[in-house]
């Protein structure tokens, strides 16, 4: 009978030492870029024109949405027969990126384990929306959609991106 006892106590005491091991916090990650002057009708201009020129690259047709940080639009353009839903969830996916500061994307991964995510009004937790970052600052975001899945939005949005580098 002491055995047993033993035995369960050691177990239990084993059981709360890995809990409280695997409870430890991670370093925190780390902070966001803070928000800078908004992305002028020029810069927006080079985004969109990279952003389309790798979209022409795929047969899917795509809308493009540029905003500023406060999620104003800047641009926006509907390829030739891009369904008409595409325009709506570009916009969503420039305004998630922009409002949380981070690729739309980030927030699509941490969700899986985190359903607080879903309280928090209307993010839209697919890929194909990322930041504009210029000088370390947010300038804008950008929104895609019409491809077939978020991988390829997200390739489209990041050349547009990387057009102001």
């Amino acid at each position: 009978m002491k055995i047993r006892w033993l035995i369960a106590t050691l177990a239990g005491a084993a059981f709360f030492a890995v809990s409280a091991m695997a409870q430890q916090p991670s370093p925190p990650p780390s902070a966001p870029p803070a928000y800078g002057p908004p992305i002028t009708l020029a810069q927006a201009k080079k985004v969109m024109a990279a952003a389309e020129a790798e979209a022409r690259k795929s047969p899917f047709p795509v809308a493009i949405y540029i905003i500023e940080p406060s999620g104003g639009l800047v641009m926006m353009e509907r390829m030739d027969n891009t369904q008409y839903g595409s325009v709506a969830l570009a916009q969503k996916k420039a305004e998630t990126a922009a409002m949380f500061k981070r690729p739309s994307q980030a927030l699509q991964d941490r969700v899986q384990g985190n359903v607080s995510l879903l309280t928090l009004g209307a993010p839209t937790l697919v890929g194909g929306g990322l930041p504009i970052v210029e000088h370390g600052k947010i300038i804008g975001a950008i929104g895609v959609s019409g491809s077939p899945g978020a991988p390829q939005d997200e390739q489209v949005a990041k050349a547009g991106v990387e057009a102001l580098k």
